[in-house]
């Protein structure tokens, strides 16, 4: 899956910014970016969202145990990958048919944050027990809200093209041909939100978010590390 934003939606990150001026590499802009996920997956679906946003997914070479949905309600719109091990309770906690499915789960609980929910975004994300990764655009409100489950078990990156557009994938290979060393891998347990311009660990929401500069011979320009971690204290 691929989302890809203009400075108009996202601030691109300045730590992925200075990553990028410290080791300067090829980059090309966003939608030579789009062209390229098109081109090597041919049963790709792409939306263009207004001026400013791109989404792509694919089935092709999905595992069975992380799949890929997509979903739109409302001008809401959706890319998840993985699985939800506690759907079910979701389903009744939302009021929603034993049909819908991770991405539909999503959506609602985004909604309910938007809409009437009393609590922190934290919360939302935090309820969500398995394995996912997911790129949520509201369009009513040119929100974009991005997460990573607490393991890490199904990959996202981000980084960022070579005209300012932050570009989200669960393919590394294909941002790093598209943004240099502007690209990080997503920290797990995390989620950002445009709505509070940063991104904030789900199970520890006051701890501050690190990015240290990463090691030349990686393909990473920075890691971004949950304060208390013990892989941050251990780089300390």
């Amino acid at each position: 899956m691929l989302g890809v934003f203009s400075s108009a939606i996202v601030t691109p990150p300045e730590e992925l910014v200075a990553a990028g001026c410290r080791t300067p590499s090829p980059k090309i802009s966003s939608t030579a970016l789009v062209n390229r996920f098109l081109e090597s997956n041919t049963s790709a679906v792409s939306l263009q969202i207004g001026d400013h946003v791109h989404l792509a997914y694919t089935h092709q070479n999905e595992s069975a145990l992380q799949p890929r949905s997509f979903a739109v309600k409302d001008e809401i719109f959706c890319m998840f990958e993985g699985v939800l091990n506690n759907l079910g309770s979701l389903r009744q906690q939302y009021g929603l048919a034993k049909s819908a499915n991770e991405v539909v789960l999503v959506i609602e609980a985004y909604k309910a944050l938007r809409d009437r929910a009393p609590y922190p975004p934290s919360h939302v994300v935090g309820h969500l027990i398995g394995n996912f990764a997911f790129v949520l655009f509201d369009k009513s409100t040119s929100t974009l809200f991005v997460a990573s489950d607490q393991f890490g078990k199904v990959p996202l990156y981000w980084g960022i093209t070579a005209d300012g557009y932050v570009a989200f994938a669960d393919d590394a290979n294909l941002l790093k041909g598209a943004c240099g060393k502007s690209l990080a891998s997503f920290p797990q347990g995390c989620f950002y939100s445009t709505a509070l311009g940063e991104i904030r660990s789900f199970e520890n929401p006051k701890n501050k978010i690190t990015a240290i500069p990463a090691a030349e011979e990686e393909i990473w320009g920075a890691k971004f590390m949950v304060e208390g971690s013990t892989v941050l204290a251990a780089m300390k």
